[in-house]
């Protein structure tokens, strides 16, 4: 076991081989009757808080054969599922209930254009009334499964 999380074996040379296996997950699940441009934008605003509170899911930064520089990206997959309403209104309680970090996207926030509102927006509302569109969530694999039981990968 290595002691830095940040550790991918894929960067051990001798390790080049073996498959890479995580231990955590990264999740986003998104209410089924989104438009795909709203698809995209949810997922893009909810995995980006993540690597603010969890610097352990970031990797290295990128470079090409020029050495042009890239920034570092997640260190590993984000799975993307879908559901009814009512299986992110469980998903939300399972994933508080087991203190995971986790970022909602209310369907208020489509009729803001700026973090402020879209935090005022979030705020004025209690956890049992956001009306979700959608959730990321990370944690160990099974803990994140288990918040999305019910949830299908999306397609």
């Amino acid at each position: 076991m290595r002691d830095d999380p940040r550790d991918d074996p894929r960067d051990d040379p001798r390790d080049q081989d073996a498959p890479v296996r995580f231990d955590t997950k990264i999740a986003v699940l998104l209410r089924d009757d989104l438009e795909s441009w709203q698809r995209l934008n949810v997922t893009a605003f909810l995995v980006s808080g993540l690597g603010t509170t969890v610097p352990e899911v970031i990797g290295e930064p990128y470079a090409d054969a020029d050495d042009t520089a890239y920034l570092p990206m997640f260190r590993q997959p984000v799975l993307v599922f879908e559901g009814a309403k009512e299986t992110l209104t469980a998903a939300h309680g399972r994933a508080l209930s087991r203190a995971l970090p986790r970022a909602v996207f209310t369907s208020d926030l489509f009729g803001t254009g700026n973090d402020r509102d879209n935090r005022a927006a979030v705020r004025a509302v209690g956890k049992d009334q956001l009306d979700l569109v959608g959730l990321a969530v990370y944690g160990p694999r099974n803990a994140v499964d288990k918040v999305l039981k019910g949830a299908r990968m999306h397609h």
